[in-house]
């Protein structure tokens, strides 16, 4: 979301872009370190290795509520999905297929939202038709929830 202000003069209003939000910022920040952080590894087995290891410990900094849906999120696609690599993509979780992020979550904290987010990019193959969901809104990650992520997960990797 870019932040816009909006002024008022005379009969006529006008909003003016004014850049990205602070979180905009931050998650662009974090993107950055990522790529410079994956450029300098080694191997690519030590790069998977680490590149797990930065997932784990970004999840373990979560606040309580975000922490227990990412790391059940993390078993849960992990499990459904051996071929997808986790990595940190704009601060947060991420699982790649062949280096390209696949799927994704987004803390509620991390962006002041009510709730957490579980997406899916343009190379899940999730297509349903002429429309169908790519993101979905997370408030806990129930049994139900987890079966429906291990379906979403495979149905995506396919």
């Amino acid at each position: 979301m870019t932040s816009k202000a909006i002024t008022t003069t005379g009969n006529t209003t006008s909003t003016a872009y004014e850049g990205f939000t602070a979180e905009e910022r931050a998650a662009m920040k974090d993107h950055a370190q990522e790529l410079r952080a994956a450029a300098r590894r080694g191997s690519r087995a030590d790069k998977a290795a680490e590149a797990e290891r930065d997932v784990l410990a970004k999840i373990a900094d979560m606040q309580d509520s975000d922490r227990t849906m990412a790391e059940r999120l993390h078993a849960v696609i992990t499990a459904a999905a051996p071929a997808l690599a986790p990595k940190l993509w704009y601060g947060m979780p991420a699982y790649a297929l062949d280096g390209k992020v696949l799927c994704f979550f987004q803390s509620a904290e991390k962006f002041k939202a009510r709730y957490a987010t579980l997406g899916f990019s343009d190379l899940a193959r999730l297509d349903a038709g002429p429309m169908w969901p790519a993101g979905f809104a997370l408030t806990e990650v129930t049994p139900e929830v987890e079966a429906r992520v291990g379906e979403l997960v495979k149905q995506a990797v396919r």
